[in-house]
C-alpha cells in the first residue's frame, strides 16, 4: 500500500498540484503573455484538430528514431572496442576530447552547408548529442569491468571472444544504459533545437511557427508535448533495460 502511495498517488498529486498553481498564476496575466492550462489544453485540440500535431509529432519521432539508432550503433561497438584495448584508446582519446565539448548547435552551419536545408541536418545534430554519451560511457562500463571476472572466465577456459560477448558485455551492460539513458535526454533536446533551426516541420518548427503567429497557447502546448513524449522515450528505455537486464541476470 505504501509503495502504490509514493510511486502514483504522490507523483499525481504534485502533478495536479503543478496545474493548480498554473491556472491561477495564469489570472494575473493575458492569455497572450502567460496561458492558463485550460488554453494549452484547447490549443493542442485545436492542433489534432487540423492534423498538423500528428503530422509533426510523427516527423519529430521519425528524426529522433533515425538520429538515435545511428548514435547507438556507431557508439556501442566504437566503445567497447575503445574499452577492451587500451592502446588504441588512448590514441584516439585526444580527439574524442577535443571533439566532445563542441556543442552539436555550434555544426549546424556546416551540416546545413554538407546536407543542405531540410531532414538531415536535424538528424546530424541528433546523432552528436546522442553520439559521444553513448561512447564514453560505454568505453567507461568496459574499462570498469573487474578484472576477477575476467580471470575467472580464463581459468575456466574461455576464449578471448566468448569472455567478451558472455562476461564483459554483460558486466558492462549497466554502465551501457546510463549512457544510453544520457544520450536519450541530450538527443531528444538537440532534436527541438535543430527543428527550430532550420527544418520546416516537426515539434520544433511547430513552436516556432506558433510563436511567429503569437500564439503563445501553442508555443506552451508544443513544450508540454516535447516533455510528456520525453517521458514516454524514458520509460520506454526503462522496460527495455529491465527485460535484457532480466536476461543476462544483471541489475540494470
Amino acid at each position: 500500500m505504501r509503495s502504490w502511495l509514493e510511486n502514483y498517488v504522490v507523483p499525481l498529486l504534485t502533478v495536479v498540484a503543478f496545474v493548480l498553481i498554473w491556472q491561477i498564476a495564469a489570472r494575473r496575466y493575458p492569455p497572450e503573455q502567460f496561458p492558463a492550462p485550460s488554453d494549452v489544453v484547447l490549443a493542442i485540440k485545436e492542433l489534432s484538430d487540423n492534423g498538423v500535431l500528428w503530422t509533426n509529432i510523427g516527423i519529430s519521432l521519425a528524426r529522433f528514431a533515425a538520429a538515435y539508432l545511428m548514435a547507438v550503433v556507431a557508439g556501442i561497438p566504437l566503445g567497447l572496442f575503445l574499452g577492451r584495448f587500451t592502446r588504441c584508446h588512448r590514441a584516439i582519446d585526444p580527439l574524442i576530447q577535443v571533439l566532445r565539448p563542441i556543442s552539436p548547435i555550434a555544426w549546424f552551419p556546416l551540416a546545413v552547408l554538407w546536407f543542405g536545408i531540410g531532414n538531415a541536418p536535424a538528424v546530424f545534430i541528433i546523432f552528436l548529442a546522442a553520439f559521444y554519451p553513448v561512447l564514453l560511457t560505454t568505453i567507461s562500463a568496459v574499462r570498469g569491468v573487474p578484472a576477477v571476472y575476467l580471470k575467472v572466465s580464463t581459468n575456466f577456459g574461455a576464449g578471448a571472444f566468448l569472455t567478451f560477448v558472455r562476461v564483459i558485455v554483460p558486466a558492462a551492460f549497466p554502465g551501457i544504459m546510463v549512457g544510453l539513458h544520457i544520450a536519450v535526454g541530450t538527443g531528444w533536446i538537440h532534436l527541438v533545437a535543430g527543428e527550430m533551426l532550420g527544418a520546416q516541420s516537426g515539434l520544433g518548427f511547430m513552436i516556432v511557427d506558433a510563436r511567429n503567429f503569437l500564439r503563445t497557447d501553442q508555443v506552451m502546448a508544443g513544450m508540454l508535448l516535447v516533455g510528456l513524449l520525453g517521458l514516454a522515450i524514458y520509460k520506454a528505455m526503462k522496460t527495455f533495460e529491465k527485460a535484457i537486464g532480466r536476461r543476462w541476470g544483471v541489475a540494470a
